[in-house]
Parts: C-alpha cells; sequence; structure tokens
C-alpha cells in the first residue's frame, strides 16, 4: 500500500466540452472492494476528514478513489449543475473499475457527493454495486419540507445512509427513515450525537480522526455486501 495518495486525473465529457478533474487513490496489495469517495460542496477531496476515512478504508483492504467534480477542479465554490456531476460520476465509476479489476465497485460522497451519486445511478448514468451517503443531505438546514428523495426508490443496488443524530439536513430524523423505507434495498446507520460532518457535542477531535471512526463504522456493512 503507498504511504501516501497517488495522483491522477480523469477526463469528464460536459456540453461545452470535456474537462480535466484530478484524482488520488490509495491501494491495498488485494482490494476486496473499491470506492468512489466525492466530496462535499464545501470541501474538496483533500478535506482532512476524507484523507481519514481513505485511509482507514484501504488500510482495510478497500481501494478508494478520491476525485475533484468540475467546479472545485476550476477553483470554484458553488457546485455547478448537477449535470455535470452525474457526468463526472459516469467518467469515475469505469476509472475505478481499472484501478481494482474484478472487485465490487462502491460509489460514496461525503453530503453533496453523496446525493450526486444517488442522482447518477437513479439516472442509470451508473450502476455501481452499492453506494454509500456520509451525511446525505435531505433537506436544506429549517427547510424539511424541500425533501430531496423522490428518486431515491429509483435506486435499486444496496443503499447505507450514515447520519449523525444531529445533523440538520435530516431534522426531523423521521423523514429520513420515511425517504430509507421506500427504497428497494436501504438502511440507515445512525452515529448517535453527531453532527453533519460527524462532529460530536462536547468531543474534540480532528477531521481525520473522526473519518477513521466513521469508516470504522460502515466497514462492517461493506464486508457483509460485498466481501
Amino acid at each position: 500500500m503507498p504511504r501516501t495518495a497517488e495522483p491522477g486525473a480523469i477526463e469528464v465529457a460536459l456540453p461545452k466540452g470535456a474537462v480535466t478533474v484530478s484524482t488520488l487513490s490509495t491501494s491495498p496489495s488485494r482490494p476486496w472492494a473499491a470506492v468512489a469517495l466525492a466530496h462535499g460542496a464545501g470541501a474538496g477531496m483533500t478535506h482532512p476528514f476524507l484523507e481519514g476515512f481513505a485511509r482507514a478504508l484501504t488500510d482495510a483492504g478497500v481501494t478508494v478513489l478520491r476525485f475533484a467534480f468540475p467546479y472545485a477542479e476550476a477553483g470554484r465554490r458553488m457546485p455547478g449543475p448537477a449535470a455535470h456531476a452525474v457526468a463526472t460520476w459516469q467518467a469515475v465509476m469505469p476509472a475505478l473499475g481499472d484501478l481494482a479489476p474484478g472487485v465490487p465497485l462502491i460509489a460514496a460522497g461525503k453530503s453533496y457527493g453523496g446525493r450526486m451519486a444517488s442522482m447518477a445511478a437513479a439516472e442509470g448514468a451508473i450502476a455501481p454495486a452499492g453506494l454509500l451517503y456520509l451525511g446525505y443531505p435531505l433537506h436544506p438546514p429549517g427547510e424539511p419540507e424541500k425533501v430531496r428523495a423522490s428518486h431515491l426508490p429509483l435506486v435499486t443496488a444496496p443503499q447505507l445512509f450514515v447520519s449523525g443524530t444531529r445533523d440538520p439536513f435530516v431534522q426531523p430524523v423521521s423523514q429520513l427513515a420515511d425517504a430509507v423505507d421506500a427504497c428497494p434495498d436501504a438502511e440507515v446507520l445512525w452515529l448517535d450525537g453527531g453532527g453533519h460532518s460527524f462532529d460530536v457535542a462536547g468531543a474534540r477531535r480532528a477531521p481525520e480522526v473522526t473519518g477513521a471512526e466513521v469508516a470504522a463504522s460502515v466497514l462492517p456493512w461493506l464486508r457483509a455486501r460485498f466481501a
């Protein structure tokens, strides 16, 4: 396993022409699964939480490919059109398969990145073996009437929603439970006291430590489904 993430790049076909986005990959010698890991709307692929999450999965035998969405690659803070994110996912999954041939391919993402993966899967743009959402943004904070879940029942692959019980994007938590119940094969892993970044009030932890702990919490699901 490399001590540091290996840099790379992927070409993404957008309506106004192809763009290239950066990637980082970590691979064990004999992976049993591979995860494409997308960043959230306000943080790039090198965020310490994702660093810790990726390293912990790789230490457990999972190849991880992180990548930038086109807006982040261009240095913009606000996400571009959802179609651009879907096109990025469409380019990333084959690249993940090339990086780790012959193992189950999982689409995962923090917040926005996970929601874009779910949209890509619902549209049939990608067909991962499973999807993993780290803090799915069910609705904007304080606006529970604006639920972003109508497409989720169209996703037929297994889905795991990892959510903190204090996350303002899923309050009331019963809304997320209802959305998951409407899916063909989905479940929620609740992290008690966790916020949207899985921070726990009164417990100061570095983001990379939190990321590693969240990775440890999802490994049983990954092993049970895909090992």
